[in-house]
Parts: structure tokens; sequence; C-alpha cells
């Protein structure tokens, strides 16, 4: 068997010899992959590296060789990560059927719910959104009254989902429904995938402050969804539900790589809008906030490694450790980004017209997004509850 250092040797030369120098820039969120019925690549180039990634199993490279993954341990899988991260190579498939309903299918599912969806996941086949918040249940997920009923072999569901990342491209949707109101409310919701072709579905796109239309609002009207697509038991989904949360904020946490757009840092931005003097900013307030913003970025990289590196050793519980990640990625993120705007002054406050480049009409729109994300998979609130419980061992 191969020691970790020879796996990371050819590995190394695997991808240097095949990923294209095209693909070790930055992608822009217009360049990222979901796979899916109605996908489209970026470039020939592009679709050349996906093949590529998904013949050697390395979409999915810790899923099972049977379900089209590459039967990597934890540890190789890692190194094929920081082996890609050193060559800056772009992720040729991203989404949340690798991230979050994958992981949890593979934990969950039965065997026959394995077979029909994992290899599709993992062969960039199925584009898949979710399906948990509704306009009465956010933060109170567990309030949901999305109402399911069983009729034979089938459920049927109806009620509406909101705040679903781009459902109006995606085919199938992962989703929680109430089946049973006599219970208390985490016992009585189920975890169910959905066929979106499904008749009686209607997805509305809701047009956001950034002047994107990433999420949508879903309605159910008599949509009948056979029983064989409930992961897990009958008004038992919630545990199938919170386990699908950890991934869902590794994901978040992982902001650089799951959601951001390429943008130079605000070092970097300081050269174009501020005034210097004897080669330092002559703002000093801005230039303790540059400074503070470079040693965070560094804490936060090295932070990241460590708490991955010790949940793979099973030193830290999967909750605590991405509670973490999401809240301290996500709540810097947001201060990165309105030092940015900062740093461009008058730039900073628009993106319509031509008195703004790219990088300025961008920064706008993620920094209104960024607020977003500190409410995505659980607000910056609940983390830190579920720190303070799990982590911290806290009284209530």
């Amino acid at each position: 068997m191969n020691s970790p250092e020879d796996f990371r040797q050819k590995t190394r030369c695997w991808l240097e010899q095949n990923c294209p120098l095209e693909m070790r820039t930055v992608a822009t969120q217009k360049e990222y992959y979901f796979g899916g019925s109605r996908a489209q690549f970026s470039s020939e180039t592009h679709r050349l590296w996906f093949k590529q990634m998904r013949d050697q199993g390395w979409l999915a490279p810790g899923w099972p060789e049977e379900y089209g993954g590459g039967g990597l341990s934890q540890a190789k899988a890692n190194i094929l990560s920081q082996e890609m991260d050193a060559l800056n190579c772009r992720l040729p498939l991203v989404g949340m059927g690798l991230w979050m309903i994958g992981p949890v299918l593979l934990e969950f599912g039965n065997e026959a719910q394995k077979q029909q969806h994992l290899t599709a996941i993992a062969n960039g086949e199925i584009f898949w959104c979710q399906g948990y918040s509704e306009p009465n249940a956010g933060s109170d997920l567990a309030s949901l009254k999305c109402s399911a009923k069983i009729d034979g072999d089938h459920l049927v569901i109806n009620g509406s989902k909101i705040w679903s990342s781009t459902a109006d491209r995606a085919d199938w949707m992962f989703c929680l429904v109430r089946t049973n109101n006599s219970r208390p409310k985490q016992h009585g919701i189920t975890f169910v995938l959905v066929d979106l072709a499904s008749e009686g579905i209607t997805i509305n796109p809701i047009e956001l402050i950034n002047g994107s239309a990433e999420f949508c609002q879903t309605f159910f009207d008599d949509v009948r969804v056979p029983l064989t697509n409930v992961l897990g038991e009958i008004d038992e989904g919630w545990t199938v539900a919170k386990r699908l949360l950890v991934f869902e904020r590794l994901a978040i946490g992982n902001i650089e790589k799951s959601f951001s757009s390429p943008k130079p840092p605000p070092s970097m931005l300081a050269k174009k809008y501020l005034d210097f003097t004897s080669g330092h900013i002559a703002n000093s307030a801005l230039r303790q906030r540059i400074a503070k913003n470079e040693m965070r970025s560094k804490e936060i990289s090295l932070t990241i490694k460590r708490v991955e590196e010790e949940f793979s050793a099973g030193v830290l519980s999967a909750t605590q450790t991405m509670s973490i990640l999401k809240y301290v990625t996500t709540e810097e993120e947001k201060c990165k980004l309105q030092l940015t705007l900062d740093i461009m002054g008058s730039q900073g406050l628009g993106w319509e017209g031509e008195n703004f480049d790219e990088i300025e009409r961008q920064a706008v729109r993620d920094w209104l997004l960024s607020y977003g994300l500190t409410i995505a998979g659980g607000t910056s609130e609940i983390q830190l509850n579920v720190i303070a419980k799990r982590a911290l061992l806290l009284p209530q």
C-alpha cells in the first residue's frame, strides 16, 4: 500500500500532467459547474478537466468506488485537496449533491437509494437543491408546516419551501415535511427526496437585494412522492436533517472554496484607492484594519486546517467543529467585505453604470450576500448557542 508521501507525490504528478493551465485560475461564480440535466460547461477545457477527474473518481474522492467515488481514505482525500490547492486547481464540480445530500445518503440511505443517487451525483448527472426553510420556519426549523400524508405507497405533499438556492435549475430536492402533528415537533418530521419534475410543483425565483435571483420559493400542490424516497424512517427525519446541517455548515465554513467569487484582498485594493505617506497607508484607522484582516485571514486558514484534521482524527465532534468554522468564517467574510467597501470609498456605493469597474460591482454584491451567509445553515446566534452547549459545555 502506498504511503501518504508516495500518494502525495503521485497525486502531484498526476495533477501537473492533467490539470490544464486554464483550470489553475480562480473560477468566477458563472464558471462554477453544478452538473445536472440542464448544465453547461463554461468552456471545452472545463469539460475535459471534469472528465479527467470523473474518470479518476476524484469528483467524490472519499466515496466508495461502487458509488462512483475514488475510494480514498480521509487522509488521502485531504492530501488530494491540499495538492489541488497548491496548484490552484479549480473544483471541476460543486454543489449540494457532493457536499450535503451525498454524505448523508452514504450514512442513512438504503442500498437501493445509494445505487439510484450516489453515482449520478458523483458523475455530475443530477443537480440537487435544499427544501428546509419555510416562510414561518427559519431558525426554528422544527416548526415547519409543509405537510405530507401517506396515501398507499406514496406521500402526498402540500405547502411551500423558501430560500431554496438554485431550485429553478435543480433536478431533485431533499426536503423536510411534517408527517405527524400529534408528536413533539422534532419527532413528526420526515426527510424525503423529491423529483422536481413531479406534477404539482411550482418554483418561483426571488430577486435579491444584490440584483441576483439565486433563491427560490417552491410550492407543492398534492405532489405524490414514492415512499421509497423517504430517507430514514417516517416521522424520524430530524436525525437525518441535523446530520445534513453538519455538512452544510462545513461547506459554508469553507467559504473561499464554496461560495466566494474571486476578489483581491483589502491589502491589494489599498494600493489603488488609498493615499500613501512615506510608503505607508496615510489613513491610520484603515491601515490597522487592513493589518488585522491579514492576520485574521492567516489565523482562519490555519484554524480550518487544524479543525479538519482534528475532526478526521475524531478529536472534535462534527457538530461543534462545523459550527465553529461556519461562525468564524462567515462573520469574518462580512467584516472583510465591509473593509473592502470602506477602502473603495464612493466607488463602493453601487454597481450600475460605467463609473464602476467589475471588481467594484462584484464587491458590493458580495457584501450584500455576506449578510445572508451568516443566516444560511443556521444563524450566527444559533452557532454560538451550539458552541456554548456542545464545545464549551456551558449551562443552559
